[in-house]
Parts: C-alpha cells; structure tokens; sequence
C-alpha cells in the first residue's frame, strides 16, 4: 500500500511530526508500505524545499511560498495536497484536523465528495486543540480560536477512519457522534529505543539525590512543583531539583525567581532544553522524576512523549493520576501515581522512592 501523511507544521521544533508520524511512518515501512511525510515547514524556514530518506520513509518539506498572507496559507495548501497526490497513494493520512494538514484534509474530502478522488482519508490526533486544549494556551488571536474549534470538529467527523493517541480523545469522539469503527486508539510509543539509562546505579552512588523534572511546564503550575520540592527538602536536605527543558511562555523563570524567593534556589539545577542524544545522562543522575499533570481536558487528552521516555530509560517516575498517565504507570510495579494536586502525596511518594533504592530500580526496571 502507498501511504502519504501530511502534517501541520515540520519535524522541527514541534513534536508531533517526530515523536507520532515519524514513528509510525517507520512501523508500515517495516511491514511492506511505501510511506511518504509531506511538510509544511513554517516553523523551521532552513527545511524548506529540503528531502530526504529516514529508514525508507520518503520526508519532503515543500518549498515555502515567498509571498503574504493569506496567499501563502493557500499556496502552502495547495503544494501539500500536491506533493502528497504526486506519491500516487491510497491512503493519506492528515496529522491534526488543524491548519494546514486540516485545509488539505477539508480539499481532500471535497474531491472524494465529488467523485474526483478515490484516496482514503485518515485524520489524526493527538491534542484537544479547541475550548479547554491548546486554543486556551496558545497565543491565537479569537478569529483564529473560533477557526481551529471548527476545524477540530469538521475533521474528526469527515473521513474514512481516525486515528487518536488518547482514551480521553476516543471518548471525545464518540461523545460527538463519530461511529465507534472509524476510532482507532494509537497511543504514542517509545521513540528511541537506544535510550536507556543505568539511572539506578549511577544515582545511588551519588551524594547529591536529584529529583528530574523533564518538562515543558504547560501541564503544572509552578507553585506547587516548588512546594512539592519544598517538602522535600524537609525530610531530604541533600534533594536538588534537576530541571532539564523550556517553558512554552519562559516559566521556567519563574520557577528560579520563586526558587530563590523561599530559598531554595542552590538547590535547582536549570538545564534549559537538551538535545535528546544527551537524555540519558541526565536521566542517569536521577534518583527519580516527577510528572506534574494538572487534571485539565489539555492534560488528559495529551499522550505525554516525555513520561513514555523516562519510563523507557528505567527512570522511576512519580506521576499525578491523569489521562494516559495511567494507561502507562501500574500504581508502585512501574511507578508511582497520585491524586492531582494532591502535594503531599507526591512529597511522600518522592521521599518514599529516594530512602528505598532497591524497590527504585525494581519499579524502574520494570518499566522499561
């Protein structure tokens, strides 16, 4: 079978491309498909024109148009349903029912409609993009708000079959009307099985007990990762907090200015973004990771890539009870898992995890 994917933005620096097509392009490749990814790569301009192979998967990012809005929002839809029809495939798969792979997946379903095209078409999801998801947290202005919600609703209910990462998404769904046998429930995987950590080994000869915060910090408030830490530093004085990632919006400022305010801040090790070849050493120093999951519909309806890669280095995690969190974690065999919110148990759960190495690397083993 001939595959094409279409995307909403590049393999770069969003995930979703990378950590969900990409993935899965690889997977249908091994099993006999001919895959290509076709990108619109506004967000990283130097990949623009630029192909290339990645373990027989064919990535092409079209050239982007030298022209303004909104005649480049059209061109650049116009090239991706070309490129992707140009592979002659059966199926083509649209990654998000949102901006650009929802245009080309809306033109799409109008040739099928018209009898000028035959291709099948799958949409995918991975994000609640509408009212209490990524439009509450993205900077759009309130035009292109009310323009996404439509898109989301039009593209889950517009297509030959859809694919979601999440339960709290397939619930959606079929809360919407959209027949339970065009659902299919993908959850996202590990991306690197190469990464892996001796993370127990190499934290328990440390003095210092470093608690990983691997984060973007959009699915917690600062307050209560600090007061968290705070408390466990009560029953722990030689904790630090290792903070490898960056906000979305620089909240990770505000963790050190608040750090500091309560004192704690020689006791914070800011990281900032790490290239993912350096992971597992970070992962390495750890005793063990928090998850912080706000219960929010933008928490339970993500399939958070970051947990998936701390559980598959053999990182023990303590993580809040929200959405995938526990389709991943089996309460204290694979990690651990508290009522959001609830900070003194996840303090207690920390300490309990740092004083008791050998049940750590059993759970952390186990989760691998």
């Amino acid at each position: 079978m001939r595959i094409a994917m279409i995307g909403p933005f590049g393999l770069r620096p969003k995930g979703t491309m990378s950590v969900r097509a990409l993935p899965m392009a690889r997977a249908l490749v091994k099993r006999g498909h001919a895959v290509k990814i076709v990108l619109p790569p506004w967000d990283y301009p130097d990949d623009s024109g630029h192909s290339f192979e990645d373990h027989g998967v064919q990535i092409e990012n079209i050239s982007l148009p030298r022209i303004i809005a909104p005649l480049f929002h059209f061109v650049v839809m116009l090239r991706l349903i070309k490129h992707a029809l140009d592979f002659k495939p059966e199926v083509i798969h649209c990654f998000k029912p949102k901006a650009y792979a929802g245009l080309a997946a809306w033109w799409l379903w109008q040739l099928k409609r018209l009898h000028l095209s035959k291709v099948r078409l799958i949409v995918d999801s991975d994000d609640w993009e509408g009212a209490g998801g990524w439009n509450d947290r993205g900077q759009y202005s309130w035009l292109q708000k009310k323009f996404f919600a439509r898109q989301e609703r039009w593209g889950l209910h517009h297509n030959d079959g859809l694919t979601l990462s999440s339960r709290a998404l397939q619930t959606i769904a079929w809360s919407i009307g959209v027949k339970t046998d065009k659902v299919l429930y993908i959850p996202n995987g590990v991306q690197n099985t190469e990464v892996r950590s001796q993370s127990a080994e190499t934290a328990a000869r440390s003095s210092v007990f470093y608690i990983l915060l691997y984060t973007r910090f959009f699915e917690f408030t600062v307050d209560r990762v600090l007061e968290v830490f705070r408390r466990v530093v009560d029953k722990v004085p030689q904790a630090h907090l290792l903070v490898v990632g960056k906000g979305f919006h620089a909240e990770e400022h505000q963790l050190i200015e608040q750090g500091r305010l309560i004192g704690l801040h020689n006791q914070i090790d800011y990281m900032g973004w790490v290239d993912p070849d350096a992971l597992p050493g970070f992962f390495a120093q750890s005793r063990v990771a928090i998850y912080p999951f706000d219960d929010t519909l933008i928490n339970r309806t993500k399939c958070a890539v970051k947990l998936i890669d701390l559980l598959a280095a053999g990182v023990p995690v303590v993580a809040d009870a929200v959405g995938q969190n526990m389709e991943y974690i089996r309460h204290t065999e694979t990690g651990w898992l508290v009522a959001s919110g609830n900070v003194e148990a996840m303090a207690n759960a920390v300490v309990s995890v740092i004083n008791n190495p050998d049940r750590t690397k059993s759970a952390g083993a186990a989760a691998m």
